[in-house]
C-alpha cells in the first residue's frame, strides 16, 4: 500500500546507511525540517524534475532520517541526515503544505540467484578501507570509517565514499541487486584507489616540505 511521504527533490543522491549533510535555506524546506523535526524526523530525497520541482513517476529517492539539527541565522540550518530505504514515487499527494508531499511504494533488492562470493566481500571491504583511508588522509580527518560486511550495506557504504558524478550516483541507487552492485564496485575501486593513493601521497608530501612535487 503507498505510503504518504514529504518530499525534497534535490541533485542529491543519499545512500542506505550512509551520512550526508544538507544546509536548509528555502523556506519551504525549512517548514518542512520544522514539521518532520517535530513528528518522525524522516521525509524523502529525490532527484529533480523541471525547475526542480518533482520528477515523473517512477523515480527512485531514497528516505532521509534526520540525526542532527545546526540553526543558524534568518531561519536557516545545517543539518545531517542518515539514508534509510528507497522508494519510487508513484504521484504528488495533496496537501497544504508549501513543500512536496507525494504517494511512494516501498523498494529493496530482488532475490539474486548468486550471492557475491566470500571472496569477492573481503576484496572489497580491504579495498573500501584503502580508499577511506586515502581520502581522510587528502581531507585531514581524524574519524575512521566503519564498514560492514552485508553485501547490501557494504555496497552503499563504500559508494558514498566514491567521486562520482550525480548520474553516475543516481544509477547505483536504482540498482536493485547486491551482487551487480558489489561487481560494479570491485570494476570501478581498483583505479579509483589508486589515484585516491597518489592523491594522499602528494598531500602528505607538501605537508612536510611546501610542496606537491613528487620525487
Amino acid at each position: 500500500m503507498p505510503s504518504q511521504l514529504p518530499l525534497f527533490p534535490l541533485r542529491i543522491v543519499l545512500f542506505p546507511g550512509a551520512l550526508l549533510p544538507l544546509h536548509i535555506f528555502e523556506p519551504r524546506y525549512r517548514r518542512l525540517l520544522d514539521d518532520v523535526a517535530a513528528s518522525d524526523h524522516r521525509f524523502g530525497l529525490l532527484p529533480p524534475g523541471e525547475a526542480g520541482e518533482l520528477p515523473a513517476p517512477g523515480a527512485i529517492g531514497c528516505v532521509a532520517l534526520i540525526r542532527a539539527i545546526q540553526p543558524l541565522d534568518a531561519g536557516r540550518s545545517n543539518i545531517v541526515v542518515g539514508g534509510g530505504r528507497r522508494f519510487v514515487f508513484l504521484e504528488p499527494a495533496p496537501a497544504a503544505t508549501p513543500y512536496h508531499q507525494g504517494l511512494v511504494d516501498w523498494i529493496d533488492d530482488r532475490p539474486d540467484v548468486q550471492l557475491p562470493t566470500a571472496d569477492d566481500l573481503a576484496r572489497l571491504r580491504a579495498l573500501g578501507e584503502r580508499y577511506a583511508q586515502a581520502i581522510r588522509a587528502v581531507r585531514e580527518e581524524v574519524q575512521e570509517v566503519e564498514l560492514t560486511s552485508g553485501p547490501a550495506e557494504l555496497s552503499f557504504e563504500i559508494a558514498a565514499l566514491l567521486d562520482w558524478d550525480y548520474e553516475v550516483r543516481q544509477r547505483f541507487l536504482e540498482v536493485r541487486s547486491a551482487t551487480e552492485r558489489v561487481a560494479r564496485l570491485l570494476h570501478a575501486l581498483p583505479g579509483m584507489l589508486a589515484a585516491a593513493e597518489e592523491r594522499a601521497l602528494v598531500h602528505g608530501r607538501a605537508k612536510g616540505n611546501g610542496h606537491g612535487s613528487v620525487s
